[in-house]
């Protein structure tokens, strides 16, 4: 048995060979999150998933996961995560306890669990709004890696009812928590990073205001730098609006957050 608690509150290790093998077990074995993303490279994905499997009330040894496993080496870092998830909801199908499974992969200890669970909203044949509503527990999540894999997992379908998943979001914009407020502005970035681009907000970002306009002057850097980084995107194809809109802000909020914003949101326009 190993005992987390000591590996609890550690900082992560510059370089992945110097994780202790403490940690490194911990992790494979799905008991802690990972700190950094070195700890989520070193992970024996296959351990991991094998344990994780078992954990949740899945066969570990079925052979839809082994094929999974087998095939992982073809593919880069990040897909393999894709795939893996894709292997575990295979094998919830006709599961009858898949309700279950799923809140246990949901609340699972380990960050690369959960991020699992969230990816599984893009096998899901849910609507849009039903796909919000489950992805709202990996929006708020703790660890910073759920997070991203949360807005990930929505940016097709929101991209493909994009003026009724606009709208559906306002809500978002203005709840208490930090997490949930900055999911929708990453969620709808033009550009973002790491993901299919959302042409109809390159070509007319105006159509997400009335999401940004309650972000101006959020209280939350982590808010304030993706409402930036959006802003940032729009102004490669939209540089006039993006401008217009910034003086517009600063006129209309004195405060030290829309400074901030604005000033972040035209660094690309301000190299130029």
């Amino acid at each position: 048995m190993i005992d987390v608690q000591p590996l609890l509150g550690r900082k992560g290790a510059t370089r992945i060979a110097l994780i202790a093998p403490p940690v490194l077990d911990a992790l494979n074995e799905g008991l802690i999150e990972t700190v950094n993303l070195n700890e989520f490279l070193a992970i024996d994905l296959a351990r991991l998933t094998t344990r994780v499997a078992d954990q949740v009330g899945l066969d570990p040894d079925h052979e839809r996961l082994h094929d999974t496993l087998a095939m992982l080496d073809a593919f880069k870092p990040i897909k393999r995560h894709l795939h893996v998830a894709r292997a575990l909801y295979d094998l919830t199908a006709a599961h009858p306890e898949r309700d279950a499974i799923a809140h246990r992969l949901a609340t699972h200890a380990s960050d690369v669990a959960r991020c699992w669970a969230a990816q599984w909203l893009m096998f899901a044949e849910q609507s849009l709004p039903d796909k919000l509503q489950a992805v709202r527990c990996f929006a708020a999540d703790r660890h910073f890696g759920v997070r991203e894999v949360a807005w990930m997992a929505l940016r097709d379908p929101l991209a493909g009812a994009l003026d009724k998943g606009l709208l559906l979001l306002q809500p978002w914009v203005r709840d208490p928590d930090e997490n949930i407020r900055r999911f929708a502005s990453e969620l709808t970035r033009p550009r973002g990073v790491w993901c299919a681009q959302i042409e109809a907000l390159k070509a007319e970002p105006w159509r997400a205001l009335n999401l940004l306009e309650p972000l101006r002057a959020d209280p939350s850097r982590y808010v304030q730098n993706s409402v930036a980084n959006w802003l940032n995107d729009a102004s490669k194809s939209q540089p006039q609006w993006v401008s217009q809109l910034g003086e517009r802000w600063l006129v209309e909020s004195d405060a030290p957050q829309t400074r901030y914003i604005v000033r972040r949101a035209l660094r690309t326009l301000l190299k130029q």
